[in-house]
C-alpha cells in the first residue's frame, strides 16, 4: 500500500495474519477488501496485470518480490484476488508457477454469478465456473 515511510498501515498492524498473503492488481482493490471486514491477513500490490497487447509483462508487476515474500517462508497461503480477465487469468498463472517451487497454499477468490443476477443473462464461462466451482448449501 501507499505509505510515507518504509511499511503500510496493514503490515505495521501485529494484529494481522501475517501467515496470509491477498495478492491485488491495485491500491483501489486492498481498499475493497478491506470494506468488506472479512479479510484480516497481509496483502501485495501487484501494480497492474500481466497484458502483452498494453505492454505489461512480468517484469514490469512485482511478482518477483511476492516471490520472495513467500520464499522468507512465513507465508503459508496467498490469495489471488484477481481481475476475472484473460489477463487476470494469466497473470494468476504466471504467479502460481513462479511460487510452485514453495510450500505454500494458494487459492483464489470465488468466481460466479453475482448476488441479484439473472441466469438467462449470465454469460457461458461465469455460469460455467459457477457450476463447477459450487458450494455446499447450507440452511
Amino acid at each position: 500500500m501507499l505509505s510515507d515511510d518504509g511499511s503500510c498501515a496493514f503490515c505495521d498492524d501485529a494484529s494481522r495474519d501475517r501467515r496470509t498473503v491477498c495478492v491485488v492488481e491495485s491500491h483501489a482493490d486492498v481498499l475493497s477488501i478491506e470494506n468488506t471486514g472479512q479479510y484480516h491477513g497481509l496483502y501485495h500490490v501487484l501494480g497492474g496485470i500481466i497484458s502483452p497487447i498494453d505492454g505489461v509483462g512480468p517484469g514490469d508487476l512485482t511478482i518477483k518480490e511476492l516471490g520472495e515474500r513467500v520464499a522468507a517462508g512465513e507465508v503459508e497461503e496467498v490469495i489471488l484476488a484477481l481481475s476475472t480477465s484473460m489477463e487476470g487469468e494469466t497473470t494468476a498463472f504466471y504467479i502460481s508457477r513462479q511460487l510452485a517451487p514453495y510450500n505454500v497454499k494458494m487459492t483464489a477468490i470465488a468466481r460466479g454469478v453475482g448476488f441479484g443476477d439473472d441466469l438467462e443473462y449470465t454469460d457461458s464461462m461465469t455460469l460455467g465456473r459457477s457450476i463447477v466451482n459450487r458450494q455446499p448449501f447450507k440452511s
